[in-house]
């Protein structure tokens, strides 16, 4: 009977240490840098009207940097300026946080503006 540890040994060294950036490269798809800048998105601007679209996202990853347009929909009368950058920075933060990209550009597109219910009311046609 073969002891089992007589041929690891001479497959190689068990201490055999592999520097970092001989390791390989992790890849996180572009697609899901977006998804969780979505979220954060969501996150950031809170509750919406319910005829409003959750936000989403696209991104281009390039050199480790995730570089970030969010669209989203907003109840109006609403500080449009204080919403984006509230989104800008929550979406800069989750991104750095999960994934560990810097996050250098975060483009907000408000598409639509809903008037809530409060202001609906006195509305004429």
């Amino acid at each position: 009977m073969t002891d089992v540890s007589e041929g690891a040994h001479a497959a190689g060294p068990r201490s055999a240490v592999v520097l970092p950036g001989e390791r390989g490269a992790t890849r996180i798809a572009d697609r899901v840098v977006a998804k969780i800048a979505a979220q954060a998105a969501r996150e950031a601007v809170g509750p919406l009207p319910p005829e409003a679209a959750h936000p989403h996202a696209t991104v281009v990853v390039h050199h480790d940097a995730a570089h970030v347009h969010v669209h989203l929909e907003l109840g109006y009368p609403t500080d449009i300026g204080t919403r984006c950058h509230e989104v800008r920075r929550h979406v800069t933060e989750r991104v750095g946080a999960l994934v560990g990209m810097a996050v250098p550009e975060v483009a907000v597109q408000v598409e639509r503006l809903h008037l809530t219910s409060a202001h609906a009311h006195g509305r004429t046609r």
